[in-house]
């Protein structure tokens, strides 16, 4: 019988002495906190009357002094870029000392003017919505940047290596519907489509932003990711609006308003138009890293008081009159929180509603977003809706839904063959049922295609559905470099695509996927609800489950064995007690963090390969945070000595060592150091080979014995070590537990010092609340009946 937590049980399942010295830890970090998507480093607990976007709790609380580690941009700069940039130094800027915290990039004053065109095409979106949706004009940023290189790419206008930073690609009009069953393949193109680069800075303009950046007593450091920021003028914005600085990865308020004192003088103050401004950017930016497509109006002018705005109200007008932030409803009036009532007799006369009218009259929430999210929410709606309306029944599916392996595949089966979009959700084993969905259409001679959000995913898909070449990984059919190419018109060469680990689909990304599929193609999102989110902003796969615009089919396959039912029963909210007579789940108290290093890597090294012939190399160990007396930081360390032991000759690194490669935000991809020369560190990442330039080590690469959560979402390991510290506790949620005990496949150990915060977590603490529009998009654009 397996101990639970919160009870007193010895060591069973495991050869750790009781007497075992604890490893001498000193905590000299701050306590770990909840990770990505909450992927900020922030002090303000949640209900205090802070910053809207530190609301929650944080991937990690870095002590001063401490810079944010970029290797993990994942969790601490996932800002939806595409590009993975990298943090600021600790340096304070303009003599301010608090630590630097990871900020996605804001506009800069020079796009003002594009962002009030982006506004004005904005205000007319009610009239073009009864008409046609033309693709790809809703789409802004990173979504915008991407679709416009894989048309300018594939009709060889440019070449991939000179599109970035060019102008947007015009408008593609309305695709065609695939071709039927049987025709010829589509020819694709052999273009592949480059990662998002960060702008190149000519010496010069990088002579002029050091020079700007010493007068204002800020760090030449910040001259390079200043000019990535702003671009080739950001010597003469920073000039003329020191608070251009917050575009810099990195820099707090604090430090902007120094940098600005010593370039402004007494001509700045906290009320300057220029500052305010900023800070509703910066505001926005911040909670697009926990998630939020966007924020109350209310909260923002709350935050603003704290930061001594003392006429907020005016400030969130100047900053929705500049472009800096949209308003939604757009005829709301932003600084007035009882200014929109649904009640229309209440607005028609311009008064208060009457006292038996408060139902009628209820206040309509106005929230504030940037545009580049703003407009992949309303592409995205749009496109699911476009997807699901225009689905053809086409091939017979019946025989197929008979010959289905379960009952839950056959509904899916059914199910698919009539909608051109649906949601289906389920735990690990309910895998299967797209692998089954997706071998009957492509035996129907239909383009079938699975896309996983990890490498080890694309592995498990494929052999379940028994054909290599029917598995992806999103991000790689999205570039190109994976899948069937595109088709003449620059759509994905499909008929049916399922996208599994649906969570951890962010709005941008969601975005791009679905203009990338033809009309009249069919569209499956599949994942597990009970998972942590996304690493960048929105909550797609939650909201269209929500919204209930399109069939959804739940799964009844249980997770199977001692560890799918502990799951199963986290994911209800209960800390179940299992049996496991194969020492399956495995208990491990400790009474601090010191002795759960050590007992962690007893069990890596010597227990679990001992008792299960699991090598340390399939042992995943998993923990909270990054920092902390038992982080990833402290743990790889500790693994390393162990297994890997080495000077970290390579940046670091030494042949042989466990990584974890960040090509972008969001994407976390394990390897293995092979080698290192002047190309860079050279990695073997799922059996590919990896180069990551010398310059790009630091910020790309981090070792990888130890991972968060939200890095290991999506992957699976034969056995997982979970390490929960005593300064985990506050870090803890039902969301966090569910991901991290689900990742062993054939044993799991939970190293338990958390006492009774665990089954409190599991209990009652849910995930944290994103602010989006996506919901509200999706059940107000007209769909067929088939929801219900």
């Amino acid at each position: 019988m397996t101990a639970l937590p919160g009870e007193t049980p010895g060591t069973a399942g495991t050869d750790t002495p009781e007497g075992a010295a604890p490893r001498a830890t000193t905590d000299a970090e701050a306590p770990t906190h909840t990770e990505a998507p909450d992927a900020t480093d922030v002090a303000a607990e949640p209900g205090e009357a802070a910053e809207p976007a530190e609301a929650g709790a944080s991937a990690e609380a870095a002590g001063p002094g401490e810079a944010v580690e970029a290797g993990e941009a994942s969790e601490a700069v996932a800002d939806g870029s595409g590009a993975d940039t990298p943090p600021a130094g600790d340096t304070p800027v303009g003599g301010e000392g608090d630590a630097p915290v990871a900020a996605a990039l804001s506009e800069a004053q020079a796009e003002l003017a594009a962002q009030r065109e982006l506004r004005e095409r904005i205000a007319k979106r009610k009239a073009e919505k009864d008409g046609p949706v033309a693709a790809g004009t809703k789409l802004s940023g990173t979504a915008a940047d991407l679709l416009a290189a894989v048309r300018a790419v594939e009709s060889g206008e440019k070449a991939g290596t000179e599109f970035f930073g060019s102008p947007a690609a015009p408008p593609a009009p309305r695709r065609p519907a695939p071709a039927p069953a049987g025709q010829p393949p589509r020819p694709t193109p052999t273009a592949t489509v480059p990662a998002p680069a960060d702008r190149a800075a000519s010496p010069e303009a990088l002579d002029a932003v050091r020079a700007v950046l010493t007068e204002g007593g800020a760090p030449e450091a910040l001259a390079r990711p200043a000019t990535g920021a702003l671009g080739e003028q950001a010597a003469g914005l920073l000039r003329a609006d020191p608070w251009q600085l917050l575009a810099v990865p990195g820099v707090r308020p604090e430090q902007a308003d120094g940098f600005a004192r010593a370039l402004l003088g007494a001509a700045c103050g906290p009320d300057d138009g220029r500052r305010t401004a900023a800070l509703v950017g910066w505001l926005l930016e911040r909670a697009a890293l926990q998630g939020h497509t966007a924020l109350d109006a209310d909260a923002v002018r709350a935050a603003l008081a704290e930061r001594a705005v003392s006429d907020p109200e005016e400030a969130v007008r100047n900053a929705v009159d500049e472009g800096v932030a949209l308003q939604f409803p757009e005829d709301a009036d932003p600084t007035d929180p009882d200014a929109a009532y649904e009640d229309e007799e209440y607005e028609e006369e311009g008064g208060a509603p009457a006292e038996g009218d408060a139902e009628a009259a209820e206040p309509v929430q106005v929230l504030l977003g940037l545009d580049r999210y703003a407009l992949a929410e309303e592409s995205l709606a749009e496109g699911l809706a476009r997807l699901l309306n225009g689905c053809e029944k086409g091939a017979d599916w019946a025989e197929a839904a008979a010959a289905a392996p379960s009952s839950s595949a056959a509904e899916l089966i059914r199910t698919a063959a009539t909608a051109g979009l649906v949601a289906h959700s389920g735990g690990e084993a309910a895998r299967g049922e797209p692998a089954a969905l997706i071998a009957a259409a492509r035996g129907l001679g239909l383009r079938a295609l699975g896309a996983t959000h990890s490498a080890d995913g694309r592995r498990r898909l494929a052999d379940a559905i028994g054909a290599p070449d029917a598995a992806v990984t999103l991000a790689g059919l999205l570039s190109g470099t994976e899948g069937p190419g595109r088709d003449e018109d620059g759509a994905l060469a499909l008929d049916l695509l399922v996208v599994l680990d649906a969570p951890q689909l962010d709005v941008e990304g969601a975005a791009v996927l679905v203009e990338a599929l033809a009309d009249g193609a069919r569209l499956v999102l599949s994942g597990d609800p009970g998972v942590l989110g996304s690493a960048g902003a929105g909550r797609v796969f939650a909201d269209v489950l929500a919204a209930r615009a399109c069939p959804q089919v739940v799964s009844r396959t249980p997770d199977p064995g001692p560890i799918g039912e502990l799951v199963s029963g986290v994911g209800i909210g209960e800390l179940t007690q299992v049996e496991a007579p194969g020492k399956e789940v495995v208990i491990v108290p400790v009474r601090d963090a010191g002795e759960a290093v050590h007992r962690t890597v007893q069990l890596v090294a010597d227990s679990v390969p001992r008792a299960f012939s699991i090598p340390a190399t399939d042992t995943q160990v998993i923990t909270v945070g990054h920092g902390g007396a038992a982080g990833t930081r402290v743990l790889n360390e500790a693994l390393k000595q162990r297994l890997n032991p080495g000077p970290g000759r390579f940046g670091g690194f030494d042949p042989g060592d466990r990584v974890i490669h960040v090509p972008a935000p969001g994407r976390a991809v394990p390897g293995v150091v092979r080698s290192a020369d002047a190309e860079g560190l050279h990695l073997e990442c799922g059996g590919v080979p990896v180069v990551v330039p010398q310059e790009r080590v630091e910020s790309a690469v981090r070792h990888g014995w130890a991972l968060s959560a939200h890095q290991a979402a999506g992957m699976r390991w034969p056995a997982a070590v979970v390490v929960l510290p005593g300064d985990a506790a506050a870090g803890l949620s039902r969301p966090w537990v569910y991901t991290a005990f689900g990742r062993g496949e054939r044993h799991l150990s939970v190293v338990h010092g958390v006492d009774q915060a665990l089954p409190h977590a599991v209990a009652r603490v849910p995930a944290q609340e994103r602010t989006t529009r996506l919901r509200a998009l999706l059940e107000a654009l007209p769909t067929p009946d088939a929801a219900s």
